[in-house]
């Protein structure tokens, strides 16, 4: 009888949104509020020749437009993203990934494989899978 592998934690890859929306980091942050708005998300993944270069929040987007005498058509996605970016692959296990995201204090995780960005895991995912959990018999 073949030995079948225990599954002990749920994994990122279960709750993360998959095929996320991306911003290039020259694109403009007018560009990426509207692309947040009409997409409902909260976290753009920015990326540079393919790869995670940084992430855009809707805090960070708040932060800027909110500067006096700025415009947000003439501010880059460079100027307010995060560098610092939490990444994770698909099969880190959700506890793990949810301490980073405390002590960090962010509230996503940029999920790759390898050097390819294929999903974001924020908070909304994290009370998604505790939701579920909880709702088990």
């Amino acid at each position: 009888m073949k030995a079948e592998r225990v599954k002990q934690f749920p994994v990122v890859g279960e709750y993360m949104t998959v095929s996320p929306h991306t911003i290039a980091r020259n694109g403009s942050i007018s560009s990426a509020r509207h692309m947040m708005r009409t997409h409902h998300i909260r976290h753009l993944p920015v990326l540079e020749a393919g790869r995670i270069a940084g992430v855009l929040s809707e805090r960070d987007l708040f932060l800027v437009e909110s500067l006096p005498g700025v415009n947000p058509t003439d501010v880059l996605v460079e100027e307010a993203m995060v560098q610092d970016v939490l990444t994770v692959p698909p099969e880190a296990p959700i506890g793990e990934v949810v301490e980073d995201m405390l002590g960090r204090k962010v509230g996503s995780a940029i999920v790759c494989d390898g050097d390819r960005v294929v999903g974001v895991f924020t908070t909304m995912d994290t009370l998604r899978a505790l939701h579920e959990r909880l709702e088990r018999p």
